[in-house]
């Protein structure tokens, strides 16, 4: 799939990387142990990060002059800054000289100067403007609506969902129903406030093969951002680790998930295996392949195996 960054950018980027967490005796293992991944997973290079010197801000943007180019590049530095434990003002100051440098105003800044001033529930609060302003972005098909158009979700769309377990054996709508099933999870329905995105999101589960658990839900947003290097998908990775990673969100008890013991070599094979995928599968409309046996689905864009 196409990429805003591409190989081309790979030294500057994981070099820049390293600069922004230079900060309270430098990377920490789980912010190295990110670095790598983005470099095996992302860029499918053997480099050692370790064996790079640091951009500055000022360097980095010189190297990287591209608008685009330089906001991803800062999306992977909010994601660094996420696995830093516990968030430091320093490290907060040290991302915000790199926006400076790049010319960028993102909320995610926001989200992370709060949390660390302010706490978790401005935090939260913060993201979730940031997420509403893009959840047109992220609905399953059927659920779009504009955001002030007053127009209501047809209860039949709701009943396609509900129905989904009558769907044929093997088939990726009753693999969805199973997953709700197996999970305990309630189905989409009109109170919830966002049926849509979990609608799409749990499609997208489904076809991935990855579970519920932390670690996979941060891994299939890994795979969603290398399958599409898109805002949305940046956006709802953010919330993969405002969730599981940084804890702002929902105030889960636990150590982070990225921490773990090879929990960043998933999430690098997570991004290789969107990097291989044929094409974007988690904002079709899903509902209309409902019948389709998933192994069909999966062929059909290209998705990879979970084997490594």
């Amino acid at each position: 799939m196409d990429r805003t960054l591409d190989r081309s950018r790979m030294e500057a980027t994981l070099a820049a990387l390293i600069g922004s967490c230079d900060v309270d005796g430098g990377p920490t293992d789980e912010q190295w142990a990110l670095i790598g991944a983005l470099a095996t997973g992302w860029f499918h290079t053997s480099i050692d990060p370790r064996s790079l010197d640091p951009l500055s801000p000022e360097r980095a943007a010189g190297r990287v002059d591209d608008e685009a180019r330089r906001h991803r590049i800062f999306h992977m530095m909010v994601f660094a800054e996420q696995c830093r434990h516990p968030l430091t003002e320093a490290q907060v100051e040290r991302t915000d000289a790199y926006a400076r440098a790049f010319g960028i105003t993102d909320e995610s800044q926001r989200v992370a100067r709060d949390l660390v001033a302010r706490g978790r529930a401005v935090a939260e609060a913060d993201f979730r403007r940031f997420f509403d302003a893009h959840r047109a972005d992220l609905e399953e098909p059927v659920f779009a609506r504009p955001a002030d158009s007053g127009e209501e979700v047809p209860p039949e769309v709701f009943e396609r969902i509900r129905s989904l377990g009558d769907c044929p054996a093997g088939s990726l709508g009753r693999a969805f129903a199973e997953f709700y099933e197996t999970n305990g999870f309630e189905l989409p329905h009109p109170d919830d406030p966002y049926p849509g995105v979990f609608a799409a999101h749990d499609m997208t589960h489904v076809i991935a093969a990855y579970g519920p658990s932390g670690l996979e839900e941060v891994a299939l947003g890994a795979m969603q951002i290398g399958m599409a290097d898109t805002e949305a998908h940046w956006i709802q990775f953010l919330g993969n680790l405002g969730v599981h990673e940084a804890r702002f969100i929902h105030d889960i008890d636990g150590p982070p998930v990225l921490a773990a013991p090879g929990a960043m070599e998933v999430v690098a094979h997570a991004f290789e295996r969107g990097t291989r995928t044929d094409q974007d599968f988690s904002l079709v409309d899903h509902l209309a392949m409902a019948d389709l046996p998933l192994d069909e689905v999966r062929s059909r864009f290209g998705v990879p195996s979970r084997d490594r």
